[in-house]
């Protein structure tokens, strides 16, 4: 009981806590600096990285200094702050917090940014951003400094979306960073970029990115609002606000793409998509997504079109055949067997003699066998995953074999439907394939033909329906657009440059 007492005191003492923090955020600051700390260290409490630091100039006007230790670049506020306030003093003739606003503004110009604010909440905000916080005694505002400096990772080559030929450049963690990317490729005052925050707890810095005159209004107003209705507690990633502002939560297919490469933003900004970009991950978010996007590669549009136009209509058979070649194989063999040329059929059948399962369970078992090892090889260290992955399903396939759990023809239906979804460029864009595999296994099972028809009707009628952001998803194909097709079906050479040459002099005489 005394536990259970003590508690509630402890619940009641953290309340009353929470309660005064709140209130206290939404105060103005005074002019007595003793009060405005007691009324700061209220809101931190319990916060052992945030630093009060306080300072005397000449034994007169006292200071006090606020910063997130670990988040601010101590050399800069020693050497071009705090040292100037102790040695020199405050310039004359301003007032106080304007005065040491000048003097960092005239010592630090290509590097700090300073803003006033009065705020207590306003005042913690920036603090968590890694701003340094100047209160001085008798003023009413506080200074804000911006010093930030924490680690951050270089620009490095997207992992997830390697390409022959292209950028090596891609996103990293850090949001200014990834619009400067952008900016660089985009060199025109009509690239906007909208700043947001989303979360009420994180308030997560998010961007809003799109080139004035060419985007869709309707498609970025929808953006917008989507976003202003996010009501979460924290946006730790990309894929939450993705989650939240989707169309349909239920439908296995992508709708906005997901990239960590400048350049395919920047592609899709031309075309007048609306890119999202979120402060704290490399992948940034293109919408709205069409099904075409997920099957083309950044780098066809670096190499020629004959080579790149080939290798489309080889990644559409393929990605096709991920989908239907194990169902395909379980409605002929059981129920179409007039279908298979007869010595092929005999072949199977001989091999198959000695299983102990029926086709359809063959089947699920080993694509449960290869998605496990698949997810294996990615979970497990970069060094050993490709390795585990690729032994495990050899060393699998092999003795199941052997043991006359499997059949040989099982083995090799599922390994080249999985080697077939990896020519797939977009590595989301592959779990669709994955996903719809096992219901058409069992209608193939079921009722062969006729219900994998069954099935590929019903994802056609699906992809019909799906309507990111007012946008037709199979467009240019339904509704069929001829202007659009040219980059679908073939990827359509540019137009070549039209060089004129001079006339001859003599032909003017």
């Amino acid at each position: 009981m005394d536990r259970i007492r003590k508690s509630h005191v402890w619940e009641n003492i953290l309340q009353t806590n929470n309660n005064h923090s709140i209130e206290n955020a939404s105060q103005h600051i005074s002019k007595n600096i003793i009060e405005n700390e007691q009324i700061l260290k209220n809101i931190f409490q319990n916060c052992s990285d945030i630093m009060f630091r306080e300072l005397t100039i000449h034994g007169q006007t006292k200071l006090l200094l606020i910063y997130v230790d670990g988040m601010i670049n101590t050399d800069i506020i020693m050497s071009n702050v705090i040292k100037p306030l102790m040695y020199d003093g405050l310039p004359q003739g301003l007032g106080t917090v304007d005065s040491i606003a000048q003097m960092c503004e005239q010592n630090l110009f290509s590097v700090l940014q300073t803003m006033k604010l009065s705020s207590f909440g306003d005042i913690a905000e920036q603090i968590l951003k890694g701003n340094l916080a100047i209160l001085v005694d008798g003023e009413p505002n506080a200074l804000l400094a911006d010093v930030k400096m924490f680690e951050t990772r270089s620009i490095q080559e997207a992992a997830n979306e390697a390409s022959l030929r292209g950028t090596r450049e891609g996103f990293t963690e850090n949001l200014r960073t990834n619009t400067t990317l952008i900016r660089r490729i985009i060199a025109t005052p009509k690239l906007k970029i909208e700043s947001l925050k989303v979360g009420k707890l994180t308030q997560t810095d998010v961007v809003v990115a799109y080139i004035e005159g060419i985007v869709s209004m309707s498609v970025l107003n929808e953006v917008r609002k989507r976003i202003n209705r996010i009501q979460l507690e924290g946006i730790l990633e990309s894929g939450y606000i993705e989650e939240s502002i989707e169309d349909s939560h239920f439908s296995p297919f992508p709708q906005m793409l997901n990239t960590e490469r400048p350049d395919v933003v920047a592609a899709g900004l031309l075309e007048g998509r609306v890119a999202i970009l979120t402060n704290g991950t490399p992948f940034a978010l293109v919408a709205p997504m069409t099904f075409w996007a997920g099957l083309q590669a950044p780098d066809d549009y670096y190499e020629r079109f004959l080579f790149v136009s080939v290798n489309r209509w080889i990644r559409y058979i393929f990605a096709l055949f991920s989908v239907l070649f194990p169902s395909m194989y379980i409605a002929l063999t059981n129920f179409h067997q007039e279908m298979i040329p007869p010595k092929l059929m005999m072949n199977i059948a001989a091999l198959r003699d000695k299983a102990p399962f029926p086709t359809v369970i063959e089947v699920l078992i080993m694509e449960f066998m290869f998605e496990a090892l698949r997810e294996a090889g990615i979970r497990l260290p970069q060094q050993i995953g490709p390795l585990v992955s690729i032994v495990g399903a050899l060393v699998i396939g092999e003795a199941a074999v052997r043991a006359g759990i499997i059949s040989a023809p099982i083995v090799i239906v599922v390994s080249a439907a999985g080697i077939a979804s990896f020519v797939i460029p977009r590595y989301r864009f592959s779990f669709p394939a994955r996903m719809l595999r096992f219901p058409l296994l069992i209608l193939s099972g079921v009722l062969g033909l006729y219900g994998l028809a069954i099935g590929i009707i019903a994802i056609l009628i699906h992809l019909i329906q799906l309507s990111p952001f007012g946008t037709p998803y199979l467009t240019p194909i339904a509704p069929i657009s001829t202007r659009g097709l040219k980059d679908v079906l073939l990827r359509w050479p540019r137009k070549p440059a039209i060089i004129t040459e001079p006339k001859d002099e003599r032909d003017h005489h």
